[in-house]
């Protein structure tokens, strides 16, 4: 009976280890191309080398940290490349999405999306905030989007990219006013719903066009 018991506590401790790196990463804490030395996060975390791996691991797969052999861990940056890429499948993903909610809700937007945006805008406006929380909100507005087309595998396809999305928003951070953030989601979603789909393109591709400029692309 004990094994199950051990096992389960190594996961919520990779988890929570994960979680809170994945927060400083977030928040600006530990910026992007930083080193990740495990000496100092085993030291700091007073965990297993074995705990901090997976850890490292877990938010490799988000996109968020690159573990290279031989040369250990650190934050990862997106180049101009990879944030076009994102935004390349984001709009395929989204607009996609945004066209089934729509026919799918009689030209609106259900609650659950209105109530997002609500989420987000309250974070912008808690100035103590942490990027963190609004990053969540963030993700929560497109997510609700995503979730009203009742699309699976759109959903999905949308979920394997939040790691990166995130790191995007962290990059976007020194050039996005909070007030910005949520007047630009709350206009998207009132276009959405006059307009159709095709707001949400110029939506995602004028942040896109902050952070490539930033990265030299």
């Amino acid at each position: 009976m004990s094994a199950p018991r051990v096992a389960w506590e190594r996961t919520t401790t990779v988890d929570a280890l994960a979680a809170s790196l994945r927060a400083r990463i977030i928040d600006g804490d530990l910026p992007a191309g930083r080193r990740l030395v495990e000496r100092e996060l085993i030291e700091a975390y007073r965990v297993a080398r074995h705990t901090l791996r997976a850890a490292l691991r877990a938010l490799a797969s988000e996109g968020l940290v690159v573990v290279e052999a031989h040369r250990g861990a650190r934050v990862a940056r997106l180049e101009a490349p990879d944030v076009y890429a994102l935004y390349e499948l984001r709009t395929a993903l989204e607009l996609e999405a945004a066209h089934l909610a729509l026919e799918r809700h009689g030209g609106r937007l259900p609650a659950a999306v209105h109530a997002a945006a609500a989420r987000l805008r309250a974070a912008c406006e808690r100035r103590a905030a942490p990027w963190s929380e609004v990053v969540d909100a963030h993700d929560g507005l497109h997510s609700a989007i995503v979730a009203a087309a009742s699309a699976p595998r759109i959903a999905r396809a949308h979920a394997t990219l939040a790691g990166e999305t995130r790191l995007f928003l962290v990059q976007l951070r020194p050039h996005w006013t909070l007030e910005r953030m949520a007047d630009d989601h709350d206009r998207l979603v009132a276009d959405l719903e006059a307009h159709g789909p095709a707001p949400l393109r110029a939506h995602l591709r004028e942040s896109a066009e902050v952070v490539a400029a930033a990265a030299g692309g």
